[in-house]
């Protein structure tokens, strides 16, 4: 973890807050377009937020949260409750949104989706490459970053405010794609359901807020054995891999606890495991809070 204090507290759009974190013991480590961090707030709560500031920037990290009524959570106390000089902590950046180098790139961001997409035009916009962003939201006061994208690359985005805005044509945008243009989409479930119905899979890259809706058999129980602290745990039908650790006393890491922040990944020595994810676990990992077991038992490094 490294320690931050809260420098700047800013509202870009309405029902958005953007939280600039500066390093309390010197540079903050690395990361690139793409990657999020995990914020423990006070309350105990932690979330995950994109990186949408200056990768270039050593001394700062800066994240947007707009205010969900109805979460879990952690929006709401940040809204509410966070204030400037206040101490938190943030992981190690991860990311499983990276930029692939390109030609070229076309961009879209449906609401606060912008905050992952945001560092990406600015990655692309210096590198040279031929990029353009169409940026999608309920209305203009909504959306935050609009007028500094504007201000920054010009005719190069477009903005889209759907209270009076026709929404964007995706199979026209699909039809002059350039041969070696790549795709990158952050937001709402309609919108990279959308995507993924014009665009080519080979493409196209999208990172999502929630899981997307699949079908699995049924849950059946299976037994987990952690090579390191010698222990075997019982994993029920009806419990998450992550909960029958936690109620073990062996606790894993965990954000959404939804599959698609990548916190709770775990290295499998032995078995099968049944990927649930929306991260995409690598080969010998998988990730505890949705993620089960194709065999009757796994061996987990833990």
């Amino acid at each position: 973890m490294q320690l931050t204090i809260l420098d700047r507290v800013e509202r870009p759009a309405e029902d958005v807050v953007a939280l600039t974190l500066r390093g309390a013991n010197g540079p903050l480590a690395p990361w690139e377009p793409g990657a999020h961090v995990d914020l423990t707030l006070p309350n105990w709560l932690t979330r995950q937020y994109s990186l949408c500031g200056d990768p270039e920037d050593r001394e700062r990290y800066r994240i947007a949260v707009r205010h969900e009524r109805l979460s879990r959570g952690g929006s709401d106390y940040i809204h509410r409750y966070l204030r400037q000089g206040r101490t938190l902590e943030v992981s190690l950046p991860r990311n499983h949104f990276p930029l692939v180098p390109a030609p070229g790139y076309l961009f879209l961001a449906g609401g606060i989706g912008i905050t992952a997409i945001l560092p990406m035009v600015r990655a692309a916009a210096r590198a040279g490459a031929s990029c353009s962003l169409v940026y999608v939201g309920r209305s203009y006061a909504a959306m935050p970053f609009a007028g500094e994208l504007r201000a920054a690359y010009g005719d190069r985005v477009t903005i889209v405010a759907t209270d009076h805005d026709d929404r964007p044509d995706l199979a026209a945008l699909a039809a002059a794609l350039g041969p070696e243009t790549v795709v990158y989409s952050c937001g709402p479930a309609s919108l990279l359901a959308s995507c993924e119905a014009f665009f080519p899979a080979g493409r196209l890259h999208v990172e999502r807020f929630r899981p997307a809706p699949r079908t699995f058999a049924p849950d059946a129980a299976f037994d987990v054995v952690c090579a390191r602290s010698g222990r075997t745990v019982p994993v029920p039908a009806d419990e998450s891999l992550l909960s029958a650790l936690t109620h073990a006393g062996l606790p894993v890491p965990a954000g959404c606890r939804e599959g698609v922040c990548g916190s709770c990944e775990l290295t499998v020595l032995e078995g099968e495991p049944e990927h649930r994810d929306d991260v995409g676990a690598a080969p010998g990992r998988m990730y505890a809070c949705v993620s089960r077991s194709l065999s009757s038992r796994l061996v987990i490094d833990l």
